[in-house]
């Protein structure tokens, strides 16, 4: 695990992968925990979250303490050898904390109260609230931190709570004040001569509240990195007090993979351990990429080195409008793709299923239904097989490729006055991402400001907010022989949002090769026509649609280099002849630029054509077919059907499988929901290198 200053490897030394649940046994009759323990060993389980939403039964009103019951359980989960990950329960503070002192309670931007009687009902920024979050939590370190049955702390959850209130608005102006130094500097950085939003004093100052049109955008901007330091710092406090107890013993909590409310790339310096909660959904049949991808962004906020998944779905959830059950084999190869892609475990939410409450309708390990269940039976053979793979516990899988992303980009291109509201950051993460997945290579999701001496390939699909420090450092990186490819909309706006005078992307030019002038969002479909010298030509003489289109956005672009060439132009509509994607020459790198929302298998040959020429091997198989991952970790390959019906893969060599023993090679069909966990007979990489 990505550990800063503690080690989890005594445990995977001991326990080998992870494999548990959250565990809520106050919802259930004393008499029945020790059958609950019988169950998790049946299943394989050798960790537990306990204490998530138990403020309430631990403190019952101010001043009064009820642990009797937490140490009973503790107490028997240690003697049936299960390990726990102790939380502290401030995600969901109890009725009398709102009751007694409403100025915990978030506003909305409107100012409406938002009460009690759910969970996540606290300002990040009350000082009532942090004061109550940080006794509880001392009295949880205080009492359990040398526990023998706690191996992990887990500090709330899901953390991402929101708040319009006065007391935040006064938090806020401490902040920007600390950020700017001056009003004069941050009406500067607000740009506020724009609309008459000059300010003349710190307590006019106000978060985005409700207002009558478009708010200034850096000032949201601003707002969203606040509150992410705000909730950063609820992490740091009570992570801290824990620290004093249990000094030995990681600390973390349970990001969100691409969440926008938090920059979690702050939080990976902060955490002992990335852990990640990911629930596929099962209407949706590519899920299974968009799980990729978040799991190579943990991979990326871990540097390279395992994470763990916290949560993830046995079957249906309860918060989606139509909740599908996940089909027979899916929980597994959902499971092994996160293992595959550096989780040194796989848990579940939640152990057993509740009979009352908001997630009653929420699927675990153990149904209502019991034991003998497709479910229960699914989750105990994953749990065996994890036996079978323990020897992957602690290794690494790193990749040669980065995707640049960063979160204050993402807040600041999304903004409801830039162009157009159809060229998602997220979409474009997952276009460029999709060609790598096809050829069986996976990513770390690296922040611009990361070390790119690593990777050999830096995808840049959507980086709308880049500093000139991170422009240059890209650029250096290629001019010494590094391949980058850079999608649209990039490279616009200095760290205040601010767009940077002069054609576009004034920073990148050098490296792209390519200026622009102005952006065209599109109303309807525009052809391009693919140069025959470049690789997206070349794949349309080898079969690629003739009548290739951008439907979603184009730039008005020209060559600023005679060493950039044009591999698409637009072949109608205003732009007819001027370039679509461009591909530059620069020192001993290549970079390429695309200006449009080109189609899958045009963009798939250039992100192809990209690896090649980083040199980057395409391992096991040629080709995947579709809805089948390929991912490999400590040597092994692992090759995963997301899909209800059968796929045959062709192999480059023969393979023998880990979990049967059997020799498959070079056509082999995997069953639907099937996986094999490969190792090539000529392949004598070691685990861990």
């Amino acid at each position: 695990m990505h550990l800063r200053s503690h080690g989890l490897n005594p445990l995977t030394q001991q326990a080998g992968l992870l494999f548990g649940a959250d565990y809520n046994p106050e919802q259930w009759p004393e008499e029945s925990w020790p059958e609950d323990i019988r169950l998790m060993q049946q299943a394989g389980i050798n960790l537990v979250t306990l204490g998530v939403f138990s403020w309430a039964r631990l403190q019952p009103s101010e001043g009064k303490w009820d642990f009797g019951w937490l140490d009973r359980i503790l107490a028997l989960l240690h003697e049936g050898n299960i390990n726990v990950c102790l939380a502290t329960p401030t995600a969901s503070p109890p009725p009398w904390l709102g009751h007694r002192f409403p100025s915990t309670l978030p506003t909305d931007a409107s100012g409406t109260t938002l009460w009690y009687g759910s969970r996540n009902q606290f300002s990040p920024s009350s000082a009532v609230y942090r004061s109550a979050a940080r006794q509880v939590t001392a009295a949880l370190a205080e009492r359990y931190g040398k526990h023998p049955a706690v191996v992990m702390w887990h500090v709330g959850n899901e953390l991402g709570q929101v708040s319009h209130d006065d007391e935040t608005a006064g938090a806020f102006r401490g902040w920007l004040l600390r950020r700017y130094g001056s009003l004069d500097n941050l009406n500067s950085a607000w740009g506020t001569t724009f609309w008459s939003q000059g300010y003349s004093s710190w307590e006019e100052i106000l978060p985005p509240r409700t207002a009558p049109y478009l708010h200034n955008p850096t000032q949201v901007l601003d707002f969203k990195r606040f509150t992410s330091d705000s909730l950063l710092k609820l992490f740091t406090a009570e992570r801290d007090i824990i620290r004093q107890h249990s000094p030995d013993v990681p600390v973390t909590t349970n990001l969100m993979g691409f969440f926008r409310g938090a920059d979690y790339f702050s939080f990976a310096g902060e955490t002992d351990l990335i852990g990640n909660n990911w629930y596929t959904d099962p209407a949706q049949p590519q899920t299974w990429e968009l799980g990729a991808l978040t799991h190579d962004l943990c991979r990326g906020l871990a540097g390279g080195q395992p994470w763990l998944l916290m949560e993830s779905a046995p079957s249906a959830v309860n918060w989606r409008p139509h909740n599908s059950a996940k089909e027979a084999g899916a929980l597994r190869v959902d499971s092994l793709s996160a293992l595959a892609r550096g989780s040194d475990g796989i848990c579940f939410f939640q152990f057993r299923q509740s009979a009352f409450g908001a997630e009653r309708f929420h699927s675990a390990v153990v149904p209502l239904a019991g034991e003998d269940t497709r479910v229960f039976r699914e989750v105990s053979a994953l749990g065996s097989e994890l036996q079978d793979l323990r020897l992957l516990a602690g290794t690494p899988a790193p990749s040669r490729i980065a995707v640049l992303f960063d979160w204050d980009s993402w807040w600041a291109a999304e903004s409801p006055d830039c162009p157009s509201d159809r060229l998602g950051v997220l979409d474009q993460l997952q276009a460029y991402y999709q060609p790598l997945l096809r050829r069986g290579l996976s990513v770390e999701v690296v922040h611009p400001a990361a070390a790119l001496d690593r990777f050999d390939l830096v995808l840049v699909p959507s980086l709308f907010l880049l500093t000139e420090e991170h422009a240059e450092a890209l650029t250096g990186w290629v001019h010494e022989g590094g391949i980058a490819v850079v999608g649209p909309f990039s490279g616009l706006a200095d760290s205040n949002g601010h767009l940077r005078q002069g054609r576009f992307p004034a920073v990148l030019a050098g490296m792209l090769g390519v200026t622009g002038e102005e952006w065209r969002p599109l109303a309807g479909s525009v052809g391009l026509e693919l140069s025959q010298s470049g690789p997206a030509g070349r794949a349309a003489n080898a079969g690629m649609p003739a009548n290739l289109e951008a439907s979603v956005w184009s730039e008005d672009l020209r060559l600023h280099s005679s060493s950039a060439a044009a591999v698409a132009t637009f072949a109608s509509g205003p732009l007819a002849g001027k370039p679509a994607a461009v591909r530059n020459r620069h020192g001993r790198g290549t970079a390429w630029y695309i200006g449009c929302d080109l189609p899958a298998a045009a963009l798939g040959d250039i992100v192809g054509a990209a690896v090649a020429e980083a040199g980057l091997t395409v391992p096991v198989a040629a080709e995947l077919p579709d809805d089948v991952e390929l991912a490999t970790r400590g040597g092994y390959h692992f090759l995963l059907n997301h899909s209800p019906e059968p796929r045959t893969v062709r192999l480059k060599e023969q393979s023998v499988d880990l979990l049967s023993g059997d020799s498959h090679g070079p056509d082999i069909t995997l069953e639907p929901y099937g996986a094999l966990v490969l190792k090539n007979s000529f392949d004598h990489t070691e685990i861990g290198n």
